[in-house]
């Protein structure tokens, strides 16, 4: 790791030594890209410039030319003008069903088409694109074949710099292999409230002083990558519980509270260089008490604190615009303008582009939008996208992308952060690793939170064959909330007759779900197993994904280890730890009340 960082130090001390030896502007951008800036900017009319203060979107699976959805993306990017487009993964038509919809319709987009839909843009676009998406796990998060990272608060568990950095640089030089030029990450916001529904395992943790030097590693891999690091919910989204997406959250902490815990990693983010930052949908009286202003649309928290207190000059975006936070109460014109008059220079992924564009353009016209403050917002993206080189290069080669994307190299840095990341925490019979004969019968229960929307993280899909390719005996069941009553009882019985039991625990805080546990059935269930074992000596160790809170609800386990995230990377790792193949040194990131403080590990 210290080889790694010495030559990363190399490379930026050489480049900065490059970029001194020239006559850089005050933005500092070359002769030739500062012209670009002024003279774009001397072309451009009023729809020019309120066209750059929208960003739409575009999932990244196969769009061809002759299809109504790609002419409208056209019209937008070549006809109003808007700045750029926002990248997601892939998605299907699914039936809304009553009681379950099992599969879910998020599927992974692909790269190649991903970077041709975007290439394409490009090349119609009067101004070359800036272009973002939200790869805050890497480009594996929403796309396929490219490498995937474990969540932030693995990062944190982890607790490696040198490794958080060289995730993000990967996932930066992918990113840009594509098309993309903004990152929504690293999030920045201290996870210190166990019921926080929407950030949870996406922050590195609750400690403001980790929090502060893995943010910070993060905006430095990025931008060693080439990528813009947004840093982001600012002013802080760590201690709530309501979810944005579907409710207005309020912060009611002092202001001496937020100084000292909630914006320490963004003021750390802005010393390392973030040349970006998103606004959360959050609501701070402390900060502004007016009586609906949340962030996205505070002038005291855009302009007056991060802009003048913390002397901002970079990109602030807003959160998506279509999150329950906002839609509930503003029309899109009505959010969009007051985003802007509040200090955002982006208005990101609203319901409706083009009353985004019109109502902003109006309230430009009329002067409740000063057209000063239009100027300013247009020359910060310029600025931006000629830093990029997009002035220069608008396409990426389709044909370079399998040589950038994915491959044993990047795949090695992932699978060791993640390792890195496995947290045991409790162990009191001296169960894990787990050391049975090859003959035994051993009982593997993945127990879900519910059994709806898995389809890209399907539960057990690489730790299930793993564990039977050890014991071939193995029998597996998997319950959820959907579990009848005969089914749960069939286990309770028949499970003390097992040599060993292993449960994977698999619990989301998903954004939009509303839920974040196990159900009472489950629970009363794993203390019922728990008791039954109690004064054996057969082996029962739970592992959770996802989650890191759930462990409180089932404090009688013997044995307890944490992943934190899900998917193949992170059920890859918790087999090497559970059989003993890899070492366990992962620390807590978080405390898990009443049972074990941030910091916490048990070595193996």
């Amino acid at each position: 790791m210290k080889l790694r960082l010495l030559v990363l130090s190399i490379f930026a001390t050489v480049g900065l030594a490059l970029l001194s030896a020239q006559t850089l502007s005050p933005d500092g951008l070359d002769k030739v890209a500062q012209k670009w800036v002024d003279d774009t900017f001397k072309k451009m009319t009023l729809d020019d410039k309120v066209g750059q203060l929208v960003v739409t979107s575009a999932n990244s699976t196969y769009l061809a030319n002759d299809t109504d959805a790609y002419e409208q993306l056209v019209r937008k990017v070549k006809q109003l003008r808007l700045g750029g487009v926002h990248l997601f993964g892939g998605a299907e038509p699914t039936a809304p069903m009553l009681l379950n919809n099992a599969g879910g319709g998020t599927i992974l987009g692909q790269p190649l088409e991903a970077a041709s839909l975007l290439n394409r843009l490009q090349n119609e676009a009067v101004l070359p694109l800036l272009n973002s998406a939200d790869f805050e796990a890497g480009l594996g998060f929403r796309i396929a074949g490219a490498t995937t990272f474990s969540r932030q608060m693995a990062v944190g568990a982890a607790g490696d710099e040198a490794l958080a950095m060289d995730a993000a640089r990967i996932t930066a030089q992918e990113a840009r292999a594509i098309g993309i030029h903004v990152n929504f990450s690293p999030i920045a916001d201290i996870n210190s409230n166990p019921q926080n529904p929407v950030i949870n395992t996406r922050s590195f943790g609750e400690s403001p002083d980790q929090v502060s030097r893995l943010t910070s590693a993060y905006v430095r891999g990025l931008r060693t990558g080439g990528v813009i690091a947004t840093i982001k919910h600012f002013p802080g989204h760590g201690d709530t519980n309501v979810d944005s997406h579907i409710g207005l959250p309020i912060i009611s902490h002092p202001r001496e509270r937020l100084d000292a815990v909630e914006f320490v990693p963004f003021r750390a983010g802005l010393v390392a260089g973030a040349d970006a930052v998103m606004i959360g949908h959050i609501q701070l009286p402390a900060l502004d008490p007016a009586e609906f202003s949340p962030a996205t649309l505070s002038k005291p928290i855009v302009t007056g604190l991060l802009r003048g207190e913390m002397k901002f000059g970079g990109l602030v975006f807003t959160d998506s615009m279509s999150m329950d936070a906002i839609t509930r109460r503003l029309s899109p014109g009505e959010a969009a303008v007051r985003a802007i008059q509040a200090g955002n220079d982006i208005v990101l992924h609203s319901p409706d582009d083009d009353a985004a564009l019109a109502a902003i353009k109006t309230a430009a016209q009329s002067g409740a939008i000063p057209m000063a403050q239009v100027d300013q917002s247009v020359r910060r993206i310029l600025v931006a996208k000629a830093r990029l080189g997009l002035h220069k290069t608008r396409t990426v080669s389709l044909d370079d992308i399998p040589k950038q994307l994915g491959g044993r190299l990047s795949a090695r840095t992932a699978q060791q952060l993640a390792q890195k990341s496995i947290t045991l925490v409790k162990d009191d019979r001296n169960q894990v690793p787990l050391r049975v004969p090859v003959e035994a019968s051993v009982l593997y229960l993945s127990m879900l939170d519910y059994a709806s929307n898995w389809r890209i993280a399907a539960p057990s899909r690489t730790l299930l064959p793993e564990l039977r390719r050890r014991w071939p005996s193995l029998t597996a069941i998997e319950l959820s909330d959907r579990s009848t009553t005969e089914e749960l009882e069939l286990v309770r019985a028949s499970a003390p007759r097992f040599d060993a039991i292993v449960v994977a625990v698999f619990v989301r805080a998903a954004s939009g779900s509303g839920r974040m546990d196990l159900s009472p059935p489950l629970v009363k269930l794993l203390n019922d197993i728990t008791r039954a074992t109690a004064n054996t000596p057969k082996p029962l160790i739970a592992v959770f994904f996802g989650n890191p809170y759930v462990p409180a609800g089932v404090p009688q386990l013997p044995a307890v280890m944490l992943a934190y995230d899900f998917y193949d990377l992170a059920e890859t790792a918790a087999v090497k730890a559970l059989t003993g193949q890899a070492p366990i040194e992962g620390r807590l990131p978080i405390s898990i009340p009443g049972l074990w403080n941030a910091g916490f590990g048990i070595s193996r």
